[in-house]
């Protein structure tokens, strides 16, 4: 089995969760306990599941974007947002990240929000680790670089112990990459980004994010064709995207659905979310996909996930 691990979903920036917003949640599930039995763990736990809302008790998360695909192999995620550093810190709190493991991470673009957090993975200090960095953009060793230069940060790359290699892609060739059969696809955004399709053992999961889309659904739809997960930059409402947020370079929930339609496309899940965004305003916009997507499909509806900090879809 495939297990899809979420550890930064936000677009963009890192976005703190304040008091006054832990406040306002405590104050809506109080408010809504009053007419129920929590007098006892268990009433408390039904009372959570069964009466409030993933908004009022739980967060789509802070971090940038970084998704772990595990299968008990070589370690894979995609790209080095600040949930990276998270990712690190399970890994090492689980006692397998002390040395000889492989990580191999796929970088969709160069952009700060994709690649911010890779100073701070911890594995990368260890030595008899291997951390392999793929991309397709030229730039890829610099960048990394670049990012620790001073005074952009007081630890250079080459203090990091573990062996960092960098490996620049091509398009149309497929890569064999710890059991699976790698492919990306170049995709609309400011400075270029790219898709990937990793594909093993019958399954397939594409990742696609900051990626606008105007004139090339046809491309999209066989890049997306039969995967039992889509992560998708669902960033905008449909309006910003074609309107006042035209060629910021991400798309909707409302285009996810479509070329999901399109494409057959087993499951979708909306990601890289809109930083100005609350919980709240995510879960409606969840909310509202989950029922354009029974709209656009009414025999066999695309199964829509909201990713979150924490979130973990398998692929059976």
């Amino acid at each position: 089995m495939i297990k899809v691990c979420f550890w930064g979903t936000r677009g963009s920036l890192p976005v703190s969760i304040t008091a006054d917003t832990v406040r306002a949640k405590l104050h809506r599930a109080l408010k809504t306990a009053r007419n129920f039995d929590v007098s006892t763990d268990e009433t408390i736990e039904t009372f959570i599941n069964e009466q409030l809302s993933f908004s009022d008790w739980g967060s789509y998360g802070g971090n940038t974007s970084c998704v772990e695909i595990r299968d008990n192999s070589e370690y894979v995620l995609c790209d080095a947002g600040s949930g990276l550093r998270d990712f690190g810190n399970f890994i090492m709190k689980s006692g397998r990240g002390k040395n000889s493991c492989v990580y191999n991470i796929f970088i969709s673009h160069l952009h700060w929000d994709h690649i911010q957090g890779f100073p701070f993975f911890t594995p990368a200090f260890i030595p008899g680790n291997k951390i392999n960095i793929y991309g397709f953009h030229t730039e890829l060793r610099e960048t990394f670089i670049r990012q620790q230069e001073y005074p952009n940060f007081p630890v250079p790359l080459k203090i990091m112990r573990a062996a960092i290699d960098f490996h620049v892609l091509e398009l149309e060739k497929e890569y064999e990459i710890a059991g699976y059969k790698v492919t990306g696809m170049k995709q609309t955004h400011p400075g270029d980004s790219y898709g990937y399709s990793f594909v093993k053992d019958g399954k397939k999961i594409v990742y696609s994010t900051d990626s606008e889309h105007k004139d090339s659904a046809l491309e999209l739809i066989k890049f997306f064709d039969g995967a039992d997960l889509l992560i998708f930059d669902a960033q905008y409402s449909l309006l910003d995207a074609i309107d006042t947020k035209e060629n910021w370079g991400h798309s909707s929930n409302i285009l996810g659905v479509e070329l999901s339609v399109n494409a057959n496309v087993k499951r979708l899940c909306l990601f890289h979310h809109e930083p100005a965004y609350s919980d709240e305003t995510i879960e409606q916009i969840y909310n509202d996909t989950v029922e354009y997507s029974e709209i656009a499909s009414p025999e066999h509806p695309v199964k829509v996930d909201m990713a979150y900090d924490g979130l973990e879809i398998d692929i059976v």
